[in-house]
């Protein structure tokens, strides 16, 4: 582990090689699980706000999903999350090509909305925990149907967090990213990478 002002680093994010590769798992990952996405209390507001703008890319189940339970709900243990379709299914999910993707992101693809996706989706495989001590625990989430992108990923040779730069920056900032270098490059003097 490694800390970083008030994060804690798993070493993972240095060591594991990811790289999506939705030709194969075609986007399972928004559609498996027990919960939704994880949310932010600030994205919850944006999600109301941006709401007519991404609305029209979603499926009728999903806007029905959204209409039903809120922009947002509460998980089985009390953290926010993006609403299901019949407890499967991300209620943003479209379908394009056989591959399931956002539709907040599809209309932010196409200017419609400056909101890009919620950013647990878009740090995945990088889950974020609160820890007791008030600190946020950056994790490698291993799942079977990411198998593919760990592949992929070696055969790129980037570490995790290189590979998840933007949307990290996007979360902490660019200073913290240039951290995570420097971490890297001691990690490497020392011979533990």
């Amino acid at each position: 582990m490694i800390q970083i002002d008030d994060k804690i680093i798993s070493l993972d994010l240095f060591t594991a090689r990811f790289r999506c590769d939705l030709g194969a798992c075609r986007g399972e990952c928004c559609v498996e699980g027990n919960a939704g996405a994880p949310l932010d209390e600030e994205e919850i507001a944006l999600l109301e706000n941006e709401w007519n703008h991404y609305a029209p890319y979603m499926t009728p189940e999903g806007r029905k999903s959204v209409e039903e339970q809120g922009v947002a709900v509460l998980d089985e243990e009390g953290d926010l999350t993006t609403p299901l379709v019949d407890g499967a299914e991300c209620a943003y999910t479209i379908r394009e090509n056989g591959v399931t993707w956002c539709a907040i992101e599809k209309a932010w693809s196409e200017g419609k909305t400056p909101f890009r996706k919620p950013v647990s989706c878009h740090l995945y495989p990088i889950r974020l925990v609160r820890l007791s001590n008030g600190m946020i625990g950056l994790q490698y989430h291993r799942w079977d149907i990411c198998r593919a992108a760990e592949v992929l990923g070696a055969a790129h040779g980037e570490p995790l967090y290189k590979t998840l730069r933007e949307p990290i920056v996007r979360r902490f900032g660019t200073d913290f990213y240039n951290e995570m270098e420097a971490c890297e490059t001691e990690l490497r003097k020392m011979g533990e990478l």
